[in-house]
């Protein structure tokens, strides 16, 4: 079976070409993408990049079919592709010395290149160009670690590494699909997601929801709607809120699938309560691939923390660290791993922490596992994180604490302020670490920052403790020029940006606590600030009309804000989009006297 299987990657695109062409890959927005067009899309990418200089394109679209169709399209034409986890300034200029070009979403001055009428606009040409198979030893991708434990680093895979993934996925997990359509919580642009999401379904026909749902009140009705499997992160199960009607996804969910970090056990429980199925844990990175999984049992069974390794995965342990070798691997080398474990009977394993994460302060080595052990410890820290930074003033590197409060720490928090809950914290770890490691900074937090893929990095942490924010990140993407004016002149009459709000943004505090969203007074606020910074937009403000909010926006969030100036009417019309619809649209009117009616 798994020799049939580690071929579906490299044939994918030959077996797609040959099945009948009106069945669906995948759904947008509630229609659905048949094969014909998706292959008409993989053409198009594929034409694109054919005779184009240069082996390495950066690659980034929100769409998972329409990435998909760019993955296949790339590879098609011999192309390696680098997965980007964001189109963040720091991203890109990383990514410019590794490639030749972008593809997708990437900001108008990476210069993307994306083939006429994108998603979806594309009708089927009468004759595809041949499809090939592929080598199993070609260098395909190359990824990025998560950020989680340090400075992302970029792993490069091989296509018969990716289809050895998939063939133990199914293996593993395919009778409990079924042909259950994958719904996710997380990006494709991190390899959990390529994986689970867009190279696994699309290799056995389990239908693709092209956009990734984040928010829980969306994600009940999606989950209702049909058989499915939910591909998720410890992050957003944490958020499920109970008080949605879950019944129609107890219905319907298949299979609960979570990577990225170890579920909570009491998580596990509740989830397995709303959603009708205890989620299957996978562990494994970005340079391991997937090593084991696990399912708890529901209560009142005997909690077992074990891991089970994948069939095709060998595993032993070196003076108590973790050791592994499979063909997910770039090499048949064991693999030294900075996780901790210890044997259980069944020929399974139990983690038991990293032992990587020290810091070395005046000489001192510190555990940062065991600060945040012993915080989560106190019974005043719900959950914990511990991040080296450079001090404000001096030579000396300082630890800061970010803490999520239990209602008891919550409660010293709101009784006896900030430094009463340092001082019970700091006395709590005196008898833990030396004095000179004891955190000197420290941040309350509703709860931890997540990206895309559901992970807590140190960048997003140390980003805490910067002066909040109050405006996005802002790239001009397009601009539009109207060359007939009264005067004679060319005159500038729309452009269209890409905004991030980051997730330190001053407006998402308090708003609202289990899962931040951006207040519509803060879009409109961005519309007239960047109106003004385009357009010679008159000086009083006049009215407002057709103003409308459909979609949220979360801290993080890449939308496309669309500005469209009228000087004869002193209009401003302006819209937020993303894949996932329109998220806001209004039109303003200005005059030049205050005061106006």
């Amino acid at each position: 079976m798994y020799e049939y299987l580690g071929n579906l990657v490299t044939t994918l695109a030959v077996r797609l070409a040959a099945r009948p062409p009106s069945i669906p890959v995948g759904v947008r927005a509630g229609v659905a993408i048949d094969t014909a067009a998706f292959l008409a899309r993989l053409d198009a990418w594929r034409a694109l990049l054919q005779d184009r200089d240069g082996g390495h394109f950066a690659l980034y679209l929100e769409d998972s079919i329409e990435f998909a169709a760019a993955l296949l399209g790339a590879w098609q034409a011999g192309k390696t592709v680098w997965l980007a986890a964001d189109t963040l300034d720091a991203t890109c200029a990383n990514l410019r010395g590794h490639v030749q070009g972008f593809l997708g979403e990437f900001p108008a001055a990476c210069e993307p290149m994306v083939p006429g009428d994108a998603v979806g606009g594309t009708p089927a040409p009468a004759v595809l160009s041949p499809l090939r198979e592929l080598d199993p030893e070609a260098d395909a991708l190359v990824v990025f670690t998560s950020g989680s434990t340090g400075t992302a680093q970029a792993i490069p895979k091989k296509l018969r590494q990716m289809a050895s993934e998939v063939a133990t996925l199914e293996a593993l997990f395919g009778a409990r699909a079924g042909d259950a359509a994958v719904i996710a919580t997380v990006s494709h642009q991190h390899i959990y997601g390529l994986l689970f999401k867009v190279l696994w379904p699309l290799n056995t026909g389990r239908a693709i929801h092209a956009a990734s749902i984040a928010f829980p009140e969306a994600l009940a009705p999606a989950l209702a709607a049909q058989r499915c499997v939910l591909v998720a992160s410890p992050a957003h199960l944490k958020r499920l809120p109970a008080h949605l009607d879950w019944q129609g996804a107890r219905d319907n969910v298949a299979l609960v699938l979570s990577s990225g970090g170890p579920l909570p056990g009491d998580t596990a429980q509740a989830c397995g309560k709303l959603l009708g199925s205890i989620p299957v844990e996978v562990f494994g990175s970005s340079e391991t691939g997937g090593i084991a999984w696990r399912q708890r049992a529901p209560l009142p069974t005997v909690v077992d923390e074990a891991w089970t390794p994948f069939p095709t995965v060998g595993w032993r342990l070196a003076e108590g660290f973790l050791e592994v070798r499979s063909p997910h691997l770039p090499d048949d080398g064991w693999l030294p791993l900075a996780d901790r474990a210890r044997e259980v009977a069944g020929g399974r394993f139990q983690l038991l922490g990293r032992g990587d994460r020290i810091a070395k302060i005046e000489e001192k080595r510190i555990s940062l596992d065991a600060i945040e052990a012993a915080l989560l410890g106190s019974g005043l820290a719900a959950e914990a994180r511990v991040a080296l930074c450079e001090p404000d003033a001096g030579p000396r590197q300082v630890l800061a604490a970010f803490v999520v409060p239990t209602a008891a720490g919550r409660a010293v928090l709101d009784g006896e302020g900030k430094l009463a809950l340092n001082a019970r914290l700091r006395t709590v770890l005196a008898g833990v670490v030396d004095a000179v490691a004891l955190p000197r900074r420290w941040r309350y937090l509703d709860a931890l920052p997540v990206n895309a893929q559901g992970k807590t990095t140190v960048a997003a942490l140390l980003a805490l403790l910067m002066p909040a924010p109050r405006l996005p990140h802002v790239r001009e993407l397009e601009r539009q020029v109207e060359d007939k004016t009264e005067q004679g002149t060319a005159a500038l009459r729309r452009v269209l940006l890409e905004i991030v709000a980051p997730s330190n943004l001053v407006y998402f505090d308090g708003h609202f606590t289990e899962a931040p969203i951006l207040p519509g007074v803060a879009q409109v606020e961005w519309a007239i600030r960047y109106g003004r910074d385009y357009f010679a937009l008159p000086p009083a403000f006049r009215a407002m009309h057709a103003l409308k909010f459909q979609h949220v926006i979360q801290p993080g969030m890449p939308v496309q804000l669309e500005l469209l100036h009228d000087p004869a009417k002193g209009q401003l019309t302006f819209a937020f989009r993303s894949p996932s619809g329109q998220h806001a649209s209004g039109r303003i009117l200005f005059h030049a006297e205050p005061g106006h009616g």
